[in-house]
């Protein structure tokens, strides 16, 4: 009996290890076709695309971004009670709001493109970009809506492949877009007697978004074939639902926008920084300190399309967690059983500090060689972002989960309050480090990170606050920093001498490779990860066969 509970209570961390695994692959797809991607279209480039995806995220999120989570959670609540046909009337009632919203936003974008892109961002040359994206922001409001309505259920894996269809669609399109385009425009800025480069920069750029309009179509295809699939299992739960009586849709829409609305602002004001700091530092750059306009677009796009990229691969565990962490901590808040919360808390925060740590520890120590393996190594500024900081990836990691942890125990009010609070500090410290120490790039790096740090602090008072919770220090930050540290000192010491034996990206291949030796081995050594945990992740059982048949478990 034990043993099946135990099963059950772990379930969110398969479920969130799946969905995990399915983002880093989907990162790191992404991450590959933007190798050739940001070779076609150069930092300047980058630039412009950037300025438009900034854009599409923050509509994104007010739209629905927000909605697998917030649907999942409603979802998730009903089927805790055997309300199946109210969980049911609930998806219904999200996929209206969102065919509704999800075409207004969208409206907005196509229309909107040149007002935001232009007066807003100092960037209208991502105008097109922008437009183009438009289509991708009707498609993911029905998709959150689907997505949400799966994890709600318990299972991720529909989510979790949809993203992987996706995202293959989207390199696909994108590396073939952006190279036609930016022939295009190339063309055009010939005819024109034009030798600056900006048109096959802008067409470039427009290619590479329409890849994530079609990717999304590709995703939402995938997920309406799986629905289509699932009708019996449907039904059958249907017909086991004996409530007494059903919400009217008034009911579960009011429900709905009030799980909805919260979700959302903690979400915008979290992500809405990327959109600010790019409007503050080109302000201050080009307007106050008169910094050549080429310059300045080339230091945004290696820190968004070189510094931030790289840096998401790992902070994507803890979006996936955060995302399977929600529908378990209502199912336990439902059932009363704090304690369940608690373990469920302290499981979900060794997970990512476990993948977290060590990418932040190994980008510091083989930033500078990543960036060469990829050819990004164009600019000396690159480098040095990665070793001021790659710790962001720690914190925000960190600052994803517990948004999701408070939103789960239902304090949906304290991620906006909190990330409110952290937006406008960060934007203090990022004016004084841009305007007054001559650092600029330098200092949105270390205002990113701020936010990220403020936000772990003021969510984990509240955490501890709501749930008398008491983090576990050893296992969660202790083993994997001792074990990172070493790792990292390992590979940078060994890769001097690599690169000279082997050339340069070999070396860099083999020190990754060691670094997941060296930290695993050290990892299990110390007694950082249980068997129970392994067991709990994908495919667990083979990674405990295989480590006990070595010795190291």
């Amino acid at each position: 009996m034990g043993k099946k509970k135990g099963s059950k209570s772990s379930n969110f961390i398969m479920q969130g290890g799946i969905l995990a695994a399915a983002s880093i692959v989907s990162r790191i797809i992404g991450m590959l076709y933007r190798i050739p991607v940001t070779n076609i279209i150069g930092d300047q480039g980058n630039s412009y695309y950037s300025a438009a995806y900034e854009v599409y995220n923050i509509i994104l999120l007010i739209s629905s971004y927000s909605l697998p989570l917030a649907v999942s959670k409603v979802v998730s609540a009903k089927v805790a009670l055997g309300e199946h046909r109210d969980a049911w009337r609930s998806f219904k009632a999200a996929m209206c709001m969102s065919l509704a919203v999800g075409a207004a936003a969208s409206a907005l974008t196509f229309f909107g493109a040149g007002f935001f892109t232009g007066t807003l961002l100092n960037t209208p040359e991502s105008e097109l970009c922008l437009k183009v994206l438009a289509l991708a922001i009707f498609v993911m409001a029905i998709m959150g809506v689907l997505r949400g309505y799966f994890q709600g259920m318990g299972t991720m894996m529909p989510t979790a492949v949809s993203q992987v269809i996706e995202q293959i669609v989207n390199a696909v399109v994108s590396i073939a877009a952006a190279s036609m385009l930016y022939s295009y425009g190339v063309s055009l800025d010939r005819a024109k007697g034009i030798s600056d480069g900006t048109g096959g920069a802008v067409y470039g750029a427009a290619g590479s978004t329409l890849g994530t309009s079609l990717g999304a179509v590709g995703g939402l295809l995938f997920l309406v074939i799986v629905m289509l699939m699932y009708n019996r299992v449907l039904q059958r739960n249907l017909r086991r639902d004996h409530a007494s009586e059903n919400q009217s849709y008034a009911q579960i829409l009011r429900m709905l926008v009030l799980t909805i609305v919260p979700v959302i602002l903690s979400t915008a004001v979290y992500n809405i920084s990327g959109f600010v700091d790019q409007g503050v530092f080109k302000f201050l750059m080009l307007d106050l300190q008169k910094m050549d306009k080429e310059k300045v677009d080339i230091y945004w796009g290696i820190y968004v399309g070189k510094y931030k990229l790289l840096t998401n691969v790992p902070i994507a565990v803890a979006s996936a967690l955060s995302s399977s962490v929600i529908p378990a901590l209502t199912r336990a808040r439902m059932a009363g059983n704090r304690r369940e919360m608690c373990r469920k808390t302290e499981n979900a925060i060794r997970m990512v500090m476990l993948i977290c740590i060590p990418s932040a520890f190994g980008l510091t120590a083989l930033g500078g060689p990543v960036l060469d393996l990829l050819n990004w190594n164009t600019d000396k500024s690159a480098p040095m972002m990665f070793l001021i900081g790659s710790s962001a990836v720690i914190f925000y990691g960190l600052s994803t989960l517990t948004n999701g942890i408070l939103q789960g125990i239902d304090h949906m009010q304290i991620p906006v309050r909190n990330a409110v609070i952290a937006l406008v500090s960060h934007l203090a410290v990022l004016v004084v480090l841009v305007q007054f120490t001559g650092i600029h790039i330098y200092g949105v790096v270390i205002s990113y990170m701020f936010f990220a740090v403020l936000m772990c602090v003021l969510n984990g008072m509240a955490i501890r606050k709501y749930l008398n919770y008491r983090q576990e220090i050893k296992r969660t930050f202790l083993i994997p920093a001792i074990s990172s540290l070493i790792m990292a000192l390992a590979v940078w010491l060994l890769y001097t001498p690599f690169e000279n034996l082997m050339g340069n990206k070999p070396a860099t291949v083999l020190c990754l490779i060691l670094a997941v030796v060296i930290y695993g081995f050290f990892v299990l050594f110390l007694r950082g990860i249980t068997e129970e945990e392994l067991n709990a992740m994908p495919k667990g059982h083979l990674i405990v066969k295989v480590l006990k048949k070595i010795h190291l478990l």
